[in-house]
Parts: C-alpha cells; sequence; structure tokens
C-alpha cells in the first residue's frame, strides 16, 4: 500500500514536472523564433529627405546597443529645423531592424521626421491638426518613414504585421509613421 501510494505521488509530480515544463515550452516557443531573427549585428541604413544626409550603422551587437552609434543616431535624427538633439529610444531601431526582417530585405529608410522639439511640433501642429500636440517625437520615441524600393502601403501592411507601438499610415503624403507608444493604429 505504502509503494502505491509512493508511486502515485511520484506520477503525481513527474506530471506537474511535465506540464510545466510544456507550458514553458509553449511559451518559449515563439520567443525562440524572435530570437532566431536576431543577427549578431543590428544594422540599418537611413537617407533624411530634408537634409539629404545618408547613415548607416550597425547600433546593436550580440544585444548590445554601442553607445556610440546611437549618439551618432541621435544626431542623425535631430530637428533638422532648429538641430536639436535628443536621444532616441533604441527601441525604435529595433522596431525598424524587425521591419527589414519581417520583409525579408534590407531598406534605406527614407526619414521624413525624428526628433522634433516642441517648438518644432507646436508650429507643425498650427499648420496641420494631424500632428500630435504631444507627439512621441518630442521624447525621441516616433519616426515618420519611407523605405527606398519598396511600396509604402506595404511597408505599413508589414509594420501593422509586428504589433508593436503606434502605426499611423498616410498615403497622401506616401509615409508610414511608427512610435514606441502603446499599440494602436490610424489613418491620417
Amino acid at each position: 500500500m505504502a509503494d502505491d501510494v509512493d508511486s502515485l505521488a511520484a506520477l503525481a509530480i513527474s506530471r506537474r514536472r511535465f506540464l510545466q515544463a510544456a507550458g514553458a515550452g509553449l511559451v518559449l516557443a515563439p520567443l525562440g523564433a524572435a530570437l532566431a531573427r536576431v543577427a549578431p549585428t543590428r544594422s540599418l541604413s537611413f537617407v533624411h529627405t530634408h537634409t539629404g544626409e545618408r547613415f548607416s550603422v550597425g547600433y546593436c551587437n550580440d544585444g548590445v546597443y554601442q553607445a556610440d552609434c546611437l549618439t551618432q543616431l541621435n544626431h542623425f535624427l535631430r530637428d533638422f529645423r532648429s538641430g536639436e538633439i535628443h536621444a532616441i529610444d533604441p527601441r525604435l531601431l529595433d522596431i525598424l531592424y524587425d521591419l527589414q526582417v519581417r520583409a525579408d530585405r534590407e531598406f534605406t529608410f527614407e526619414v521624413i521626421s525624428g526628433y522634433r522639439s516642441p517648438q518644432t511640433n507646436a508650429a507643425l501642429h498650427e499648420l496641420s491638426h494631424e500632428v500630435a500636440v504631444h507627439s512621441l517625437h518630442m521624447v525621441g520615441q516616433a519616426i515618420d518613414i519611407r523605405a527606398s524600393g519598396f511600396s509604402t502601403r506595404k511597408l505599413h501592411d508589414v509594420a501593422l504585421r509586428q504589433q508593436t507601438g503606434g502605426i499611423g499610415f498616410y498615403a497622401a503624403s506616401d509615409f508610414v509613421h511608427l512610435d514606441t507608444g502603446r499599440i494602436r493604429t490610424w489613418v491620417g
């Protein structure tokens, strides 16, 4: 009888461990797929539509953001109207990188707007109420882009599949807005 109780207890523990391991495997499966897409070096290429400047950067190596590269990128994505520089959220770069991975191609991202100072944002809001008063551009968490040689509508579709942050599609102006805020979508 004692052996039967011990066997049942062992079976219950084994079953519990199996279910925990299986559950962990189910949770880790999507994570494993995402990690498989991450290259040792995450690189991006840009051209700024207003300044004509070009910039290519390997901003993350082996999961570590490269401070010197981020500093250069902050300068590149500065408010081109005022020259003001602000730190860009590295998660925004990861969103751009993931767009490339999901589209299975490297892009040169055409930057329409990166960081915007509060003064620039207010002036743009006066011209167009499509510019948010509390835009995430003002805190380095938003970017307006196109991808050279890739349909902006298709870029928008790829971004929607990411389900990260805010995604705005401006067909008339031919750009996609991406940000690291809460998940939401809109058409401007």
